[in-house]
């Protein structure tokens, strides 16, 4: 059950920083925020949920500095966001052997954003599509019309959609995120792999219900430290789920890959599930 040090870690949320300041992260949704605290004095938007959110520093190449990061963890490969833009592009340029990409998405733009989830993945080959529900604006839940489109492309073009789900961490509405949602969406869409993100709570017996009744729904870890993992998703994994729980963690966004990985040391898992849950659950989803 101990959590091994050998095994070349597949990370299913990594970020890399383009600078100090990570003002960037509010801007898709920061019309939806009220509260003069996550305003004025956060420095990400679920700050309140983080003691210690890692502090990258001025770099002179904020991608060799997470390629560093994740060779100080034996981290072999990590999903990041695409974004249009040259820290992108030299990423998978210098280390495309490192790096595969998700393209977060927006619903609202209808079949703008499909031509441009086709476009792009034509470009570079993209390895999944992303929505945060409660972070689009106007919201969407993940039921809702203008969400299927997204649905059809991803199961068009054979790539896994991540979804966060659950009560999300920004002080922003819940609605569009409600675990539950994903049923009809399962069930409209047999050939779609769904990825839940960012824990699924308080739903996450609800989450392992519905992952025990749709075969392509999945469930990562991201934005949790490992001591905070779900007691319903670690039985699970330990049981029926050992294929449907990937590891995802939240570097630099709100974890250090220290404190991950030193929490991983008392995570039960057992012996079998470890492997799968740190690799090889997505390279068989993400066909790396």
């Amino acid at each position: 059950m101990a959590f091994p040090k050998d095994i070349g870690i597949i990370d299913c949320m990594l970020g890399i920083p383009e600078a100090e300041d990570r003002a960037e992260w509010f801007a898709p949704f920061r019309p939806l925020i009220k509260d003069a605290q996550t305003l004025q004095q956060f420095a990400m938007p679920a700050q309140y949920m983080f003691k210690d959110i890692p502090q990258t520093g001025q770099q002179d190449d904020y991608i060799k500095w997470t390629v560093d990061q994740m060779d100080k963890h034996n981290v072999r490969k990590a999903l990041v966001g695409w974004n249009e833009n040259e820290t992108s592009y030299r990423a998978k340029e210098l280390y495309g052997d490192r790096f595969f990409f998700d393209l977060p998405c927006d619903p609202n733009k209808g079949m703008e954003e499909v031509r441009r989830i086709k476009r792009i993945h034509a470009e570079v080959g993209l390895s999944a599509i992303s929505v945060f529900p409660s972070g689009t604006l106007p919201q969407v839940a993940i039921n809702h019309k203008y969400m299927f489109p997204l649905y059809a492309c991803a199961v068009e073009l054979d790539i896994p959609i991540l979804l966060n789900v659950g009560i999300p961490g920004p002080r922003i509405p819940m609605e569009t995120q409600k675990v539950e949602h994903l049923d009809e969406v399962c069930w409209f869409f047999p050939d779609l792999k769904i990825v839940m993100r960012h824990g699924a709570e308080p739903w996450e017996a609800l989450a392992v219900k519905l992952m025990l009744k749709w075969p392509n729904l999945y469930y990562s870890t991201s934005a949790f430290a490992p001591k905070h993992y779900p007691k319903a998703i670690i039985d699970y994994a330990n049981t029926r789920g050992a294929d449907k729980v990937i590891y995802a963690g939240y570097f630099p966004m709100g974890l250090s890959l220290d404190r991950i990985m030193s929490d991983m040391e008392n995570v039960p898992f057992k012996d079998e599930v470890w492997p799968k849950f740190l690799r090889d659950n997505a390279t068989k989803l993400f066909k790396l």
